[in-house]
Order: structure tokens, then sequence, then C-alpha cells
């Protein structure tokens, strides 16, 4: 099997962070969740930037974040933030690099909508939305936005009642 840089992206709660970790063990690459990445080397939690400083400020700090990360030449899991494809062209930058794969975890409003309600508190962007309608309707509005630039990625893998270990198993089939 060939090294790659493997780029997962997808909404928030679509199993970027889960699908990295569990390729990391079976791959034995390094992994980068991106958000992680940001909040441990700039000392910043990202919640608070988007209040404080703003949407487009972070932009800027998450494409400088991942340009250092592509820029390693070893073989590496990224987990973007659900945002990421879509500003900077950083899709078409990432997708550009050398050795790099990218992976759309496709998930259905619905199954996304029922992870978010359970992890609002973890979840800054919904945490204020008050129940299943209002989170079905924000994550409808984001994907309607999102989907031209997640739809760019080389692979789309539909995560739906799928075990993590069959999303992974998948995501491998395209490694040779």
């Amino acid at each position: 099997m060939r090294a790659f840089k493997i780029i997962l992206l997808g909404y928030m709660g679509s199993g970027k962070t889960s699908i990295g970790n569990y390729l990391k063990q079976e791959l034995n690459y390094k992994f980068y969740d991106l958000d992680n990445f940001i909040e441990d080397k700039w000392d910043l939690n990202i919640s608070n930037v988007f209040e404080t400083k703003g949407e487009l400020y972070f932009r800027k700090i998450e494409r400088i974040a991942l340009k250092e990360i592509l820029d390693q030449k070893a073989p590496m899991i990224i987990s973007l933030g659900g945002g990421t494809p879509c500003y900077f062209n950083n899709i078409d930058y990432i997708n550009n690099q050398e050795g790099s794969i990218t992976f759309y975890l496709k998930s259905s409003v619905e199954s996304l909508s029922n992870r978010l309600l359970h992890d609002r508190k973890n979840r800054p962007l919904v945490n204020n939305l008050k129940n299943i309608d209002e989170i079905k309707g924000y994550v409808n509005k984001h994907l309607f936005e999102r989907n031209k630039f997640y739809f760019k990625a080389r692979y789309v893998i539909s995560t739906d009642k799928k075990k993590l270990e069959t999303i992974v198993s998948e995501i491998k089939t395209y490694l040779t």
C-alpha cells in the first residue's frame, strides 16, 4: 500500500475524528484533528475566537495550520473542520497536494441532526438550537451551501447506518 495524506472532510458530526482515530490505529499514520491542532498550537479556544474575533479571523488561522500540516512529507490522516474545505480554495489546495486523497464522509441530514442533538453542549454552533427541527433546518442550510465543496473530494463515503469498521474498511479499499 502506498503512503498517502488521507484527508477526511464532511459536516460536523459526520464522524471525521472517530474515523481518523480508527484509521490511525489501522495504518499507523500520524493523525491530526485540524481543530485540535489549532487550539494546541495557538493556545486558543475556537469557540472564543469565533465570538471575539469572528469567523474570517479563524479561517485565516485555519489555512495557516492546514498548510503547516500538509507541508510535512510523512504519511498522515487529517480530519478537517466542517467548514475548512469551503474557504480560501482550501479544497482545491488539498486536492492538488502530492499524495493527498480526499474523502467526503457523507451523512444524511437526519443522521447528522440526531448526532448533533445529543452532542449539542460540545458543539458551540448548535448549542443554542432548541430542538431537532431547528437543528435539521440549520444542517440543511449549511449542507446546501457546503455540498459544492464537499463533493470536490476524490471519494464520497456514505456513513449512514454503517459501523466504524465498515467505513474504515471502505476507505482502505481506495488506498492501493
